[in-house]
């Protein structure tokens, strides 16, 4: 069951310097399009760049500080540190040097994987395809590398984990990297079990107390079980030392509660509120399987991860189910990937457990998913790699036609359109070849998955940065107005702090639902006369890119537009039969509108 192991010196092993190229490439497109507002992120990052702006305004590191109504402490508060400490606060904030650290947290859990990879298989290629496929993971993408983001816990509460697959992995025997803890299982000295602690405490204060839970358990079954043969005798003495490691990371946690001036507050809105609300009373058993989160669909949540990986993600499920069946998994016993496996395991039963799931909540766990994917990469069946290929050439061909558009709307310049091209036809390649050839079809899934992520950050460089905001004589213009901008989601109106800085911005619901007092009921004619008379100035999305006139001409005038795409589409909007015409469905205006005497 173990993955095969040939000597880095035999005659066999390929040339290293086209993995070596694809990773840095890899490590480029991180930081490519970082800054971007289309960049793959959480719907709630501005909810969260809304509270660190605020609080940086304020002067002082806590309380956090939020106007939104129930949206201040719903995430500890390193979080907003960082934030506060990286972050431009200028008058023309940068998305970039809020989302940064996010990248560099990432490429260090990407250094350790790699690492860890090579002791155990004692390959490059694989230390380097381990690598490679972590980053290619959608999760990663989009969860690792923006501001509201999971790669510091990932990090932080990985570390002992590292620490102990280093110790497993000292010792190859026979090709093989076995369990080689020094004294007995778990003996690690006080200073290791402290340090453990304090990391576990910095990943919780990161995101939340809660993942204590798998963390420790993860640690202590680890721990229990890299004895090869579990003896019960040593359970409780590594049961209270791995207690009071997670004891540490509950007391580093808990300076929130003793340096905020308002514990009450954090109290009800982050325990409480945050929290607790996630874990339902009753009925839990018929909403696990029919509900909005059922067990099943939680089941799937590595693969789900994996994104466009995610057939060679259920691939690696078959292949371990099958092993399990015919007893392959005795051979695991005492070895790194027996950790790799427990890591997986009790991270997904323990958030089998409340009654909201998401596969987003195991994130953390994903580096092991990577290595495993790795180890058994060339024992994954080629049909899991050919689906994943068939995906990619669709979506390429599919960005590539966008950009076409765009083009043809005068949405960019021809660098632009031939950026994105060049990415896509890389992506179109790397398809074709692996479905041409049975050698490259692995490979080249992995190709054409971080070929789409550029070609999707190449196509939105038009819609982003300096060129596709407003001019500065505009924002200048605007300074210390009131101004109604649209928000359709929680905290989404945040995004005009970065183009309207030092506005006074006023949120009004964009999609007519019942919020605000800034009547949503009235038709778009009436609603935007109604918000001209109230405010400096309006930001107003006309979602209809061929239209030429306001309703409330001559008594408004534009000051500027920008194109902005359409994230919510009206049943029927998008069909076959006009797919490959997104002009008629993914563009719309957003005008900036002021009245006129």
């Amino acid at each position: 069951m173990a993955p095969s192991s040939p000597s880095p010196t035999s005659p066999n092993t390929p040339a290293l310097w086209p993995w070596w190229a694809l990773f840095f490439c890899a490590i480029g497109l991180y930081f490519f399009g970082l800054g971007s507002p289309y960049a793959p992120t959480n719907g709630d990052e501005m909810v969260y760049i809304h509270i660190a702006r605020l609080t940086a305004a304020s002067g002082h590191w806590l309380p956090l500080v939020s106007d939104l109504e129930q949206m201040r402490n719903t995430k500890p508060p390193l979080l907003f540190w960082q934030a506060m400490a990286t972050g431009d606060w200028s008058a023309q904030g940068s998305l970039f040097s809020l989302r940064w650290p996010s990248v560099v947290y990432t490429l260090l859990s990407t250094s350790a994987l790699a690492w860890m990879t090579l002791r155990i298989s004692r390959q490059w290629r694989t230390a380097l395809l381990a690598a490679l496929i972590f980053l290619a993971f959608f999760s990663t993408y989009r969860y690792s590398r923006v501001y509201l983001t999971s790669a510091p816990e990932t990090f932080w509460l990985a570390l002992p984990l590292w620490y102990l697959l280093w110790q497993q992995s000292a010792r190859p025997e026979n090709g093989l990297a076995t369990a080689t803890l020094p004294g007995p299982p778990g003996r690690w000295s006080v200073a290791v079990y402290l340090l453990a602690g304090l990391a576990m405490g910095i990943g919780l204060l990161y995101k939340s107390f809660v993942l204590i839970v798998p963390a420790a358990a993860t640690l202590g079954c680890a721990l229990w079980l890299s004895q090869g043969r579990p003896q019960w005798n040593t359970f409780l003495p590594i049961a209270w030392r791995v207690s009071v490691c997670a004891s540490i990371a509950l007391g580093v946690f808990a300076l929130w509660f003793a340096l905020d001036p308002d514990p009450q507050a954090v109290w009800q809105e982050f325990v409480i509120g945050e929290n607790a609300g996630k874990l339902q009373a009753g009925g839990y058993l018929q909403a696990a399987w029919s509900g909005d989160y059922p067990l099943w669909q939680q089941a799937l949540a590595y693969p789900e991860n994996a994104g466009l990986l995610l057939p060679v993600g259920l691939g690696l499920c078959w292949y371990g189910l099958q092993a399990a069946w015919k007893g392959h998994w005795r051979a695991w016993a005492a070895k790194p990937q027996a950790t790799l496996l427990i890591w997986l395991l009790v991270w997904l039963l323990v958030f089998c457990i409340p009654s909201q799931r998401s596969a987003r909540y195991v994130i953390p766990a994903m580096p092991a998913f990577a290595i495993l994917m790795a180890l058994y990469w060339e024992r994954l069946a080629r049909g899991w790699f050919v689906a994943v290929l068939s995906i990619s050439a669709v979506a390429l061909t599919l960005l590539a036609r966008i950009a076409w558009v765009m083009h043809g709307m005068a949405i960019g310049s021809g660098a632009d359109l031939y950026l994105t091209l060049s990415l896509a036809a890389l992506g179109l390649t790397a398809c074709v070849g692996g479905l041409l050839y049975a050698a490259w079809a692995r490979n080249s899934a992995l190709a054409a998955t971080l070929a789409l992520y550029a070609c999707f950050s190449a196509m939105t460089v038009p819609l982003s940065g300096v060129q596709a905001g407003y001019s500065q004589a505009v924002q200048a213009r605007m300074h210390q107005l009131r101004i109604a901008v649209p928000n359709g989601f929680n905290g989404q109106y945040e995004r005009f702090a970065f183009l309207l800085a030092g506005s006074t911005l006023v949120p009004y619901d964009a999609e007519n639902r019942n919020t605000a007092n800034l009547r949503p009921d009235l038709p778009p004619a009436e609603r935007l006369a109604y918000l001209l008379e109230r405010f400096d100035a309006v930001v107003w999305l006309d979602n209809d890119s061929a239209s030429e006139a306001l309703s409330c001409l001559p008594r408004c005038e534009v000051l500027a537009q920008r194109w902005h795409v359409k994230s919510r589409h009206r049943a029927g909007e998008v069909t076959l039969s006009n797919l490959w015409q997104p002009q008629e469905w993914l563009f719309g205006k957003e005008l900036l509108i002021i009245s006129t005497p």
